[in-house]
């Protein structure tokens, strides 16, 4: 097809969420908790240590539900205020990892929890939850505009669970709600050689260039794989793999 003018992903009027990138340079979704642990210890000062300490313990020792809420649970809120913003994230999975939290907890954890803990429950998925059961999460996430939990839905457990249809819907909203396609976990497997998805991107970019608008860099490099013979080797090979 012919290449409309790229320009930047952005966000269209009417999504909403903040920067989906985390922000502490650790990827938690991705990373072993054993080396979370390491990464994130490295970088809290002494009282934020060991508030971890404290709440890692708690979780260890009182693991999965416990009455109407865990102590542990309790931690998860508080992560924010104890470790920074930019380092919550991380801090969460670990809690939920060593409270080793079943599909059923966490399914728990995100319906009552705020978005910061939501988002924090779709970095736990791959490290807890190694079938399907926790799917429903990942489809709930997808259907808000918070770009940070679309991001976080589209880590390992989402590339790994989710059928095609949904997929290629997930990353078609990734482009025009702003989130970065590098945050899309497994993205050249998924997308190498996938026609009905090289169909959706072209009608998506032939609709902006109709309305005068500008096509996201990202749109050209998933069709870019989708339009690739499946199993060839690309230049340019998006990050955001499973490990």
């Amino acid at each position: 097809m012919t290449r409309p003018h790229a320009a930047p992903a952005g966000p269209d009027a009417g999504t909403t969420g903040r920067p989906a990138a985390p922000g502490d340079g650790a990827t938690p979704a991705v990373t072993p908790p054993a080396d979370l642990r390491h990464h994130l210890t490295t970088r809290l000062d002494g009282a934020a240590r060991a508030w971890l300490d404290q709440a890692l313990d708690e979780a260890t020792a009182h693991p999965g539900a416990h009455g109407p809420i865990s102590v542990w649970e309790l931690r998860l809120a508080e992560a924010g205020r104890r470790c920074g913003p930019e380092h919550a994230d991380a801090a969460r999975v670990l809690i939920l990892h060593a409270a080793t939290a079943d599909a059923e907890v966490l399914t728990r954890v995100y319906r009552q929890g705020t978005a910061d803990e939501r988002r924090a429950v779709l970095h736990a998925l791959p490290h807890l939850v190694p079938g399907p059961e926790a799917l429903p999460l990942v489809e709930d996430a997808l259907r808000t505009n918070d770009t940070r939990l679309v991001a976080a839905a589209l880590g390992p457990y989402g590339a790994r669970h989710l059928d095609d249809h949904a997929w290629r819907h997930a990353v078609l909203k990734c482009l025009f709600t702003g989130v970065p396609v590098d945050l899309v976990a497994d993205l050249a497997r998924r997308a190498r050689g996938d026609a009905e998805l090289a169909r959706m991107l072209g009608d998506y970019a032939a609709e902006r260039t109709a309305a005068g608008r500008t096509v996201p860099e990202d749109l050209h490099r998933v069709l870019a794989l989708a339009e690739a013979a499946p199993g060839a080797d690309g230049p340019d090979t998006p990050h955001g793999k499973e490990s």
